[in-house]
């Protein structure tokens, strides 16, 4: 597949960064709250970082929104911060439910351990499992990136627009890991087929696109 031009994918990640969002879910080791089918029709388009412009970064982590702005807000020891549940919220629910053509959308449960936030969504073909690792600083996360990526079979660094400024990886087997400030978030969707949906999008595809609309969630609202 040919790269799309960088005009073209500025355009796709602005549109991300409009895109409204929210963070109100169950409370954690609950179900979540299911809501309608999303009232759009088509589905997106399959984009995954693969086939996203590419450029050379120095630095090896990239800069960007990574380097700058308001940091995240720090975990809470009670329980995960409101930027960790969106994962579970309702801008990446109904975007799954977008790009699969789901009828309505999927059922999830969510949980609350070792300063980790972990959403699990229940489809028909297997579960898609969204995780936010939060870090008292943004030098933790980095670290806790950084030892993920080292023990992750077949990574493959996310780099120029792609990456939206951020480090992030995708393994071949369908999983996307970014780290923004003091959140290491991990799109796994290795349990499903390596094709899905009625526009038969891979796997890794699926897990760029939502690790893309949580971290434009995250940039709207840090």
């Amino acid at each position: 597949m040919k790269n799309r031009t960088p005009l073209l994918a500025s355009l796709a990640l602005s549109a991300l960064l409009l895109a409204g969002c929210a963070a109100a879910v169950g409370a954690p080791g609950t179900a979540g709250p299911s809501s309608d089918a999303s009232s759009s029709g088509g589905a997106p388009s399959a984009a995954s970082p693969s086939s996203a412009p590419t450029s050379s970064q120095g630095g090896g982590h990239g800069g960007g929104h990574h380097d700058g702005g308001t940091s995240s807000p720090r975990p809470n020891a009670d329980g995960p911060s409101e930027a960790a549940l969106m994962v579970c919220g309702d801008q990446p629910k109904d975007r799954l439910t977008s790009i699969l053509d789901l009828e309505q959308a999927p059922h999830t449960i969510n949980d609350w351990a070792d300063s980790t936030f972990t959403c699990t969504y229940h489809l028909d073909e297997g579960d898609l499992v969204i995780s936010v690792q939060e870090a008292k600083d943004k030098a933790t996360a980095l670290t806790y990136f950084d030892a993920k990526q080292a023990l992750a079979k077949d990574a493959t660094p996310i780099e120029g627009l792609a990456n939206l400024g951020f480090p992030a990886y995708e393994t071949a087997d369908g999983s996307a890991v970014f780290q923004k400030d003091s959140f290491v978030l991990q799109v796994d969707a290795t349990d499903l087929p390596a094709n899905l949906g009625p526009d038969n999008i891979t796997r890794n595809a699926l897990a760029y696109q939502l690790s893309t609309t949580i971290l434009a969630c995250w940039i709207e609202h840090p």
